[in-house]
């Protein structure tokens, strides 16, 4: 029997089997139960967060022997058929695959026909933000009517790229990355079941890795499996990955501390003849200049995940709290400005110096004039610690030009990102009128219901919901909505509470929603953007129709204008 890879043995068969996600489950359980599912879903996220997966979940939950229920019996031979992906009415198309308008126009043939076995027939569109601009027109009618039997699920990493059109008739999920705590406990279980002996520090490092993605954990699960021969050690996976050891970021930062450029280039070669990750140096040494600062914020605080802990204690004892927020901003500044190094371990190596270059000068160094290396000046903090401030660099003393360029270079990488004004701070000053932050009144707020509903921490079904209201009026603390009828499924009691205290903590007031269904159509904020954007792009049309140099096209060659080709400006 060929062996089956742990990211398809494992991919969870049910809403209760999902890790995460839970305000996407939460509405599409009491959208199931409550039998009120859309007819259209857009899933959104990184790779590797579920989005197929919870495609197919659905799919089976619609078309379950046992009945629609968000909980499927897992037995009946349509469930089995949609585990094994060969039930005849779900559909799973690759959209990177099939762009061509002619592609969708095929597919599309066959949505008015019932379902061959199940109650409803389920589209999967993978990486739909592929399909062509012609290929979206010709999805957009059955987008927003199809039969009864038909239910759409799009997915995709980027819905930047699709059409307002399209999102305006879907019931759009965006799914967030994992948390490696949840990632470990996944893959933690998966080994217990699996009989595989693991260190937890070594599930920890897979987990780190994936970098949000259970797919990814899984794969990397997969390949340390293989590469421990049947085991998990954390020397094992650190090899594998390439990865940084604490141990080596201890010798950097001890080395940072006693000024010693020789250990910093040492531990580099070093790190560079094991074939590790030199990109990730940089990352280690930031998440561990945050643990220093929690440590000197919160000193009985311990984070249980590090074992390096009692390490980090240490070294926080010798970096003060201005070095170790110093150190950190060079260290993600540097890391972000690796892809235009002319190799990493240039980029690494130019960044730890940098880090030397703003070490602070001790009282008796013997500096002249309060000044230090690089062209900072010198200030006592109230610990009686130093730390440096940039100054000017036509301000540093002596004619050593190599002093100067240095200087030049702290001081801009110091101020690139203070000399921005802040809007929210300007004021007037003598003649010279500087911007104000346009603030509404409060008393206004309600009125302004499309600014103040874009202002809310809102994510997810809250966020969709409240896109799709329509402010009606306001009784002291009760607002009034009106909410379409095809939403109405949208307003859970969990859902209408997050809008209620996202409200209530941006008013600093307690809000109450009152939600009324409105069978006409409504004035809500995705309603009056999908119009606009409609009336611009039939201004767009009638632009084009009138242009003198497409007329005479059109008279000279019998040229049409392509229906649907014409888009507005963005």
């Amino acid at each position: 029997m060929s062996y089956q890879v742990l990211a398809r043995k494992w991919r969870p068969r049910t809403f209760s089997d999902l890790v995460g996600q839970q305000h996407v489950v939460q509405a599409l359980v009491n959208g199931l139960d409550q039998d009120r599912v859309h007819h259209a879903f857009l899933l959104t996220g990184t790779r590797g967060v579920g989005k197929t997966t919870i495609a197919r979940i659905l799919a089976k939950c619609l078309n379950c022997e046992a009945g629609v229920s968000s909980k499927p019996c897992g037995k009946c031979s349509s469930c089995t058929d949609v585990d094994d992906g060969r039930f005849v009415d779900m559909l799973e198309i690759d959209a990177a695959s099939k762009t061509k308008v002619d592609d969708t126009r095929e597919l599309l043939e066959t949505v008015q026909y019932t379902p061959s076995r199940g109650r409803f027939k389920v589209y999967i569109i993978d990486e739909v933000h592929m399909l062509s601009g012609h290929s979206f027109n010709a999805l957009l009618k059955t987008l927003e009517e199809p039969p009864p039997h038909v239910k759409f699920v799009l997915a995709t990493t980027d819905p930047q790229k699709l059409p307002i059109t399209i999102l305006s008739r879907c019931l759009r999920f965006s799914l967030t990355r994992l948390l490696p705590d949840q990632i470990r406990d996944r893959l933690a279980m998966i080994l217990k079941a699996e009989s595989v002996e693991a260190e937890d520090s070594a599930i920890m490092r897979i987990a780190r890795a994936a970098d949000g993605s259970m797919r990814d954990g899984l794969s990397l699960l997969d390949q340390a499996i293989a590469f421990g021969g049947g085991s998990l050690t954390d020397d094992d996976v650190a090899s594998m990955l390439g990865s940084i050891d604490h141990a080596h970021i201890a010798n950097i930062m001890a080395a940072l501390v006693a000024g010693d450029g020789n250990t910093i280039l040492d531990v580099v070669n070093e790190l560079s003849l094991q074939s590790r990750r030199l990109e990730s140096v940089l990352d280690e040494l930031a998440q561990a200049m945050h643990r220093i600062v929690l440590i000197h914020s919160a000193p009985d605080f311990r984070d249980p995940e590090r074992p390096d802990w009692d390490a980090l204690v240490e070294s926080a004892g010798q970096i003060t709290p201005e070095d170790a927020q110093l150190y950190y901003q060079i260290a993600i500044n540097g890391s972000r400005d690796l892809g235009i190094a002319p190799d990493p371990r240039t980029g690494l190596e130019m960044t730890l110096m940098r880090m030397l270059a703003f070490r602070p000068v001790e009282a008796d160094s013997g500096a002249t004039e309060g000044s230090a290396p690089g062209g900072s000046k010198k200030t006592a903090t109230s610990a009686g610690s130093v730390r440096t401030e940039p100054i000017a660099p036509d301000k540093v003393a002596g004619p050593d030009k190599t002093a100067r360029n240095t200087a030049r270079e702290a001081f801009d990488a110091l101020t690139r990102e203070d000399d921005r004004p802040d809007p929210a701070k300007t004021e007037v000053t003598g003649s010279q009128a500087l911007p104000m932050l346009d603030i509404p009144p409060e008393e206004t707020l309600e009125q302004d219901w499309a600014r103040l509903q874009a202002s809310l921490k809102l994510s997810g079904a809250a966020r969709e919901l409240a896109r799709n209201l329509q402010f009606e009026s306001a009784n002291k603390n009760r607002w009034k909505f009106l909410v379409p009828d095809t939403l109405e499924h949208l307003g859970s009691n969990s859902v209408v509470q997050n809008i209620q205290s996202a409200l209530s903590d941006h008013l600093g007031r307690p809000v109450m929603l009152d939600l009324h269904t409105a069978t006409e159509s409504v004035q809500s904020v995705a309603a009056v953007t999908e119009q606009a954007e409609l009336t611009r792009k039939s201004e767009a049309e009638q632009s084009i129709e009138s242009d003198p140099t497409v007329k005479e096209i059109k008279k000279n060659f019998d040229a049409k204008i392509v229906p649907d080709s014409v888009q507005p400006l963005q």
